[in-house]
């Protein structure tokens, strides 16, 4: 009975051992491979914090401290970060009569990663003020409209005012604007792709990069990857400007490369970017300072002024998207000659099954 006992005790002492060494071993586990991983992430569409942009997915730890630098109200932080790069607000020139301006020698901060032709679409989240934060697309032919431009009026984005002023064209200073523009992915009233941003700014500045992505697109046949982020300084409710990229993916960016800051300015305007209030100024001044370090919508040249013999018609057609413009419309200038159509009267054009363009109304 005692030889029992004794053996009994040993094998109850050799349980508790072992019992003891995997209790401890778990403790050791858990603390070396924590579940729970705290650290900020970034998808691939980036965000706007204050005045932080991350347009492209960054190490967690450098994602920490700019989100940390923006909570404290750091108004100069590193924006767009990639391959080492950053635009820095600070960087971009005082407004001085361009529309838009080279951001990193006009080479977007995509990654070699990035570069796959293979069509998708992502629109951030608003942040907790509401503001859009980044659109980011793989653009192909099957991501463009198949029909027409539906109703966006519904939608509200932030810093929005109603109001007119002499002198703009259509009169009207805000536009909702779209961050990918409509005819690239089809998108109407989508709160996460819709900015206050100004006429100026709007047809002036991102409509030149809008209209050339497309055309490249229906002629090739190829993608474009393309991102466009507000840029919004502090707490306001109105974005200063946006930065937009593109490049085409199969070609390298052989036919379409660009990264340029947008200006959302109206001339003869001043705009309260906190608030989205705004008043007549009466200063043409920056306008008349010329298109100084004004970017181009292809890797060299910015976009000329249509020939004159463009003049001599009523309106011009554009073959490729069927819409019709007065012969001084800005997107007239951009349109491919081989893409042409003159008519000689709006009543000829509309019997052709043209549409008049959105931006002269012609």
């Amino acid at each position: 009975m005692s030889k029992r006992r004794k053996s009994g005790r040993r094998r109850q002492a050799r349980t508790v051992r072992i019992v003891i060494f995997l209790v401890v071993m778990l403790f050791v586990g858990l603390a070396l491979f924590p579940s729970d991983k705290r650290t900020a992430s970034t998808s691939s569409t980036g965000s706007v914090t204050e005045n932080t942009v991350t347009p492209t997915a960054a190490p967690a730890d450098a994602q920490t401290a700019a989100q940390a630098a923006a909570d404290q109200g750091v108004t100069d932080q590193a924006a767009a970060q990639a391959g080492g790069t950053s635009f820095q607000l600070s960087d971009v020139p005082a407004y001085a009569g361009a529309p838009y301006v080279a951001v990193n020698n006009n080479v977007p901060y995509f990654s070699d990663s990035d570069m796959q032709a293979t069509s998708f679409e992502q629109y951030g989240d608003l942040d907790s003020l509401g503001r859009c934060t980044t659109a980011y697309a793989c653009i192909g032919q099957d991501l463009m409209p198949t029909e027409k431009r539906g109703d966006i009026s519904s939608v509200k984005p932030t810093g929005w005012h109603n109001v007119k002023y002499d002198g703009i064209d259509g009169k009207y200073l805000y536009n909702r604007c779209h961050l990918i523009g409509y005819q690239l992915t089809a998108e109407n009233a989508n709160e996460k792709n819709l900015i206050t941003g100004t006429r100026y700014m709007n047809v002036e500045g991102m409509e030149p990069f809008e209209n050339m992505t497309a055309d490249y697109i229906k002629e090739s046949g190829n993608h474009v990857l393309y991102r466009v982020t507000p840029v919004f300084e502090g707490n306001n409710l109105v974005a200063s400007g946006v930065l937009m990229e593109g490049k085409s993916v199969e070609d390298n960016g052989a036919g379409v490369l660009f990264c340029v800051y947008c200006y959302n300015v109206q001339p003869n305007i001043t705009i309260d970017y906190a608030t989205g209030d705004s008043s007549e100024s009466g200063d043409t001044g920056a306008a008349d300072q010329g298109q100084t370090n004004q970017a181009a919508p292809t890797a060299t040249q910015a976009p000329q002024p249509a020939a004159d013999a463009n003049q001599t018609a009523a309106y011009i057609g554009n073959a490729n998207t069927h819409t019709f413009h007065r012969p001084d419309c800005s997107s007239v200038a951009r349109m491919s000659d081989k893409n042409k159509v003159t008519f000689s009267s709006r009543e000829e054009a509309i019997n052709a099954g043209y549409d008049p363009c959105e931006i002269c109304n012609p």
